[in-house]
């Protein structure tokens, strides 16, 4: 297997993450394409929206990542009365030395959770804008640089929309994923009873005790491995072939754009190299389709009067397209 200079060669870095997501699927008990899903953003660097319904494990799964890769974290409860300065920072004057002190916000970490992020106003919702794009962040006219691993998953709510604010296209396109966390199958939510009768509380969980298996920068050469990877002429076109099919599909108003195809392009390569392999296939263009798109394409009013969803439609779409041989 190859290897970077000066780092470990990719298959003990694949070896690291396969353990990361076996001991991800133990304590995160039935989400394990969740759980693949996540590692694959991670890989790719890109942010992630995590969408599902109260109970499903969202919050506990982003500690438990968090303190498994022995990285800094920090958690925002997003509510209708924060400000952009809540989450940024502010200058304050110190009457002591009669200057003004930055007072870093939650944002100046690796890890950002920002919890149920469509319940705070778009003014606030905005603020992250320049810190997901642009990885800093500008304070009285001042850029201050955010970490090199810097990783923020928001959570919201798929059930209640009385007192939410939908986040605009603008900041839906930072995202590299829309992720869905679904109920748990009936044998694994009775691997989770079984568990909670034995003494496991997730609640209780002292993630402190938790050892951490990967490091920020066995992810950071990852990611280098990742990005090194080629990919065949042919896997391109079929990719190409499928952006243009949802550009022009009836059902849809907006279809994939450029930035769209670059991020599809890119976490395949991560879902080929969590797979150990070192070549994409059009398998693995596929599997990373909905979260990549459910947030970006568009229905048309009328398909969805018709009861159309935005998944159906990729997944029809990646029926009609032609896979390479």
């Amino acid at each position: 297997m190859p290897s970077l200079p000066g780092s470990i060669a990719m298959s003990d870095l694949q070896a690291t993450f396969s353990s990361l997501r076996q001991a991800l699927d133990q304590i995160v008990v039935g989400q394990g394409a969740l759980v693949q899903q996540l590692l694959v953003a991670l890989l790719s660097g890109g942010h992630v929206i995590l969408e599902g319904v109260p109970g499903t494990g969202k919050t506990l799964l982003v500690k438990v990542i968090a303190q498994l890769v022995r990285s800094e974290f920090r958690r925002v409860q997003l509510t209708p009365d924060i400000l952009p300065s809540d989450i940024l920072g502010t200058n304050i004057f110190d009457l002591n030395t009669r200057s003004f002190v930055l007072k870093k916000g939650p944002v100046f970490t690796q890890i950002l959770l920002a919890d149920e992020i469509n319940r705070t106003p778009p003014k606030t919702q905005s603020a992250l804008l320049e810190a997901m794009e642009e990885q800093q962040v500008t304070l009285d006219g001042e850029s201050l640089p955010l970490p090199e691993f810097f990783w923020v998953i928001a959570t919201q709510n798929s059930l209640e929309f009385e007192g939410t604010y939908p986040l605009p296209e603008a900041q839906l396109d930072r995202f590299l994923f829309k992720l869905v966390a679904n109920y748990p199958d009936p044998a694994a939510e009775k691997k989770m009873l079984l568990n909670h009768q034995a003494g496991f509380q997730a609640k209780r969980l002292d993630l402190s005790r938790l050892q951490p298996i990967a490091s920020v920068e066995q992810v950071l050469k990852a990611r280098q491995f990742v990005r090194s990877m080629s990919v065949e002429e042919p896997i391109l076109d079929y990719l190409l072939s499928v952006v243009q099919k949802t550009r022009q599909h009836s059902d849809l108003v907006l279809g994939a754009s450029p930035r769209s195809a670059v991020a599809w392009l890119n976490v395949s390569k991560a879902q080929a190299w969590l797979a150990g392999r070192n070549y994409v296939t059009p398998d693995d263009i596929k599997a990373v389709a909905p979260p990549l798109l459910r947030h970006r394409l568009i229905l048309r009013p009328e398909a969805q009067l018709d009861g159309v969803n935005v998944d159906s439609v990729i997944n029809a779409i990646l029926n009609q397209v032609a896979v390479p041989r």
